[in-house]
């Protein structure tokens, strides 16, 4: 389920236990008396709702601990347990469509005789069909509530009871006439309708296991969410995943390749939180913050980096110590863009050198390092307290 809150869970057992109780009584009156009337097709639709019986533990199960949140062995929450759960119901559905038609196929071809089922047997047929129609409705106005894919499935299913159970109801009436070849012809549509449901939980549910991502005009809105945040440049590698019934996103936002890295990662969470309105179903996001777009360049990691902090302070402290500006540089600013380095040079407001040339020296005395973009300076206002740049071997 895609909520976790209280009464959403009790509902949605409440409508699954009523499900269950629905199922058993009719799957029970409609063997026995398909049995006694002759009818394959009331046996077969019995069975039908046995299958729905079995499928309504494995909703209970899977709702229970598919609603559980992340653990130490589980970071992403236990919502594949209702997607596993909706797998085996599909595998069960087909199993139990091919028992049928295989049954029914060879008393349709062995033209075994069938007696007219009587009264109480199309009686029955007809009050398990208004039966299961309401509960469709009652169970799909839950799931919907409630978000639950796995709930949905299971409405479905019971309105696949509907359908065969209206074919069986055709046949049923067709014997009572003399036609009674109708009912083992109804017993093997009442198959294929069983297995078509489960085909289509076995199709969603594999779906979601290989990670299928959201519809794309869905993942064109959240583009458009994202870009709308103030301080937002660019959206690009928007990743989603399913799982249950909700959606997971990753995105990277490139955002000024200035501005300091508490502001990026507040435009981020900006970014989460109308993602996060916009789409309630999100359970799981991270964002990455670019200063710049690097679209369809690749995973940086794969390829050689830049130097960092110790590093850059090092070789800019060997070059420029015997400088005359040396003294009255302070902080470092690192700028990492067009894969370089942009340095940015604290100078002390007291001392009396001009900030261009300085910058110029600077440059000049570090050219010979491959990394360096250039280097930029900028005065140190006097309230600001000096910095000095240090490197692995200085004093504290």
């Amino acid at each position: 389920m895609a909520t976790s809150h209280p009464d959403d869970y009790r509902d949605a057992q409440r409508v699954t236990l009523l499900a269950a109780w629905l199922d058993g009584l009719l799957g029970l009156a409609k063997v026995i008396v398909g049995a006694l009337v002759g009818s394959a097709a009331l046996v077969a639709d019995g069975i039908h709702s046995f299958s729905d019986l079995v499928t309504d533990g494995l909703v209970l199960a899977a709702t229970h601990y598919g609603r559980q949140g992340p653990d130490e062995d589980h970071h992403y929450g236990h919502g594949r347990i209702e997607t596993l759960a909706t797998l085996l119901l599909g595998s069960v559905l087909i199993f139990v469509a091919g028992g049928i038609a295989w049954s029914s196929l060879h008393r349709l071809f062995s033209a075994t005789m069938i007696s007219p089922p009587g009264i109480w047997a199309m009686l029955l047929a007809l009050a398990a069909l208004l039966a299961k129609e309401a509960l469709f409705h009652v169970t799909m106005r839950v799931a919907k509530r409630v978000k639950s894919r796995l709930l949905e499935a299971n409405a479905w299913h019971s309105r696949s009871d509907v359908l065969s159970t209206a074919v069986v109801l055709v046949a049923l009436v067709a014997a009572q006439f003399g036609t009674g070849w109708l009912d083992a012809v109804a017993a093997v549509i009442v198959s294929l309708l069983v297995g078509k449901v489960g085909w289509d939980l076995l199709w969603e549910s594999g779906r979601e296991l290989v990670d299928t991502a959201l519809p794309m005009e869905e993942q064109a809105r959240m583009h458009r969410v994202a870009l709308d945040v103030p301080g937002v440049l660019g959206v690009h590698d928007l990743r989603t995943r399913q799982s249950a019934g909700r959606a997971m996103l990753d995105l990277h936002v490139v955002v000024g390749p200035r501005i300091s890295v508490s502001e990026g990662h507040e435009i981020g969470n900006e970014v989460s939180r109308r993602l996060r309105r916009a789409y309630p179903a999100l359970t799981d996001l991270t964002f990455h913050i670019d200063p710049e777009d690097d679209a369809g360049e690749g995973d940086p990691s794969r390829f050689p980096g830049l130097p960092l902090r110790p590093e850059v302070e090092a070789a800019l402290a060997a070059r420029w110590s015997s400088l005359a500006a040396w003294p009255w540089l302070h902080d470092l600013e690192l700028h990492y863009l067009d894969g370089a380095v942009t340095v940015v040079a604290c100078l002390d407001e007291q001392a009396h050198l001009e900030s261009q040339a300085v910058a110029a020296e600077l440059e000049a005395s570090a050219r010979d390092l491959p990394w360096l973009s250039h280097v930029e300076v900028r005065r140190l206002a006097g309230n600001d307290p000096p910095a000095v740049i240090r490197t692995a071997g200085s004093p504290r």
